[in-house]
């Protein structure tokens, strides 16, 4: 594997697109362990709301390796750096073992840090640092950065005011320690993208909706409540959580829930969509497969782009 021009292959797509039975195909094909960038199945116990479906993993009998899937208990506020470390370590665990790494989700944020390779750490608010530029322009804050930061990552730094002020937080603790400077290993993916017509991704979401509250999806934001877990801690969730969690307490209707709860899903697809097409804009290459094409010929694709 480590002869091939591709160190990684990424697969994304927005909810419900079935990236994840593509991916566990593709893996059996190339030997490899999937790491998931889904920002709430790192979530143990949030298992029908998140869409964990474990079947998917499973393929001809064997079961295919995974990683940062239920790593922290409900009700933990996880981040991007947080899940760019563990990234790294599941990554090196998977080349330790001459296999071959597929990230696989639907969280943008999360793959762009691995595909972008950024440098993510935990930095401490400076007050002094914010106390000395609090009366500074937008624009004279963005040509601070730029003296200090010539070449940006992320050109939405410079937008308002807040990021702004970070971004130099952040650039000056790297000055004062630069033992912590060392560059995240270059990643050369392949980036597959999975997706449907807007009509038929918004069937299979309806579709796949009505599943998972026949599987119990209720039962399982009751068992979260019952565990001791807020409202509020569940709401901040989103999606299945919060509109499930608003019907249990008696905030809303069940019908007022699925309507609510279907809306909010399809929009999230559009918005992943939304985040997918920026990423295009901004130099990733993403190869597109149909929904529709049969799963043999999607592996066939990936096999034919990774040059095998």
């Amino acid at each position: 594997m480590n002869q091939r021009k591709y160190h990684m292959l990424t697969i994304l797509g927005p909810t419900a697109s079935g990236k994840t039975t593509v991916a566990a195909h593709a893996a059996k094909l190339l030997g490899g362990e999937i790491v998931s960038a889904d920002s709430r199945q790192i979530y143990r116990g949030m298992d029908l709301g998140t869409g964990k479906d474990y079947e998917d993993y499973e393929v001809d009998g064997q079961q295919i390796p995974y990683h940062l899937i239920d790593i922290v208990d409900a009700g933990y506020e996880y981040n991007v750096y947080l899940f760019h470390n563990e990234f790294l370590k599941a990554y090196n665990e998977i080349n330790s073992k001459g296999k071959f790494p597929i990230l696989c989700g639907g969280s943008g944020l999360y793959i762009e840090a691995v595909l972008n390779n950024y440098k993510l750490i935990q930095v401490p608010k400076n007050l002094e640092l914010r106390s000395q530029l609090e009366d500074k322009s937008l624009e004279e804050l963005a040509k601070i950065l730029e003296v200090m930061k010539p070449e940006l990552h992320n050109t939405t730094d410079t937008e308002n005011h807040r990021r702004v002020l970070r971004a130099i937080e952040i650039e000056t603790y790297m000055q004062n320690n630069p033992e912590l400077s060392d560059d995240m290993p270059q990643i050369n993916s392949l980036v597959v993208g999975v997706k449907f017509d807007r009509e038929n991704r918004r069937k299979r979401i309806t579709e796949r909706l009505k599943q998972r509250l026949e599987d119990g999806m209720l039962d399982e934001v009751q068992r979260l409540l019952d565990k001791g877990l807020k409202p509020e801690q569940l709401t901040y969730y989103g999606l299945e959580y919060k509109y499930l969690t608003l019907h249990l307490i008696g905030e809303i209707s069940y019908d007022e829930m699925f309507t609510k709860l279907e809306i909010a899903i399809h929009q999230f697809a559009k918005r992943q969509m939304t985040w997918f097409r920026r990423m295009e804009k901004h130099g990733t290459q993403i190869h597109w497969l149909d929904g529709f094409m049969p799963l043999e010929d999607k592996v066939l694709n990936i096999s034919e782009l990774l040059g095998l």
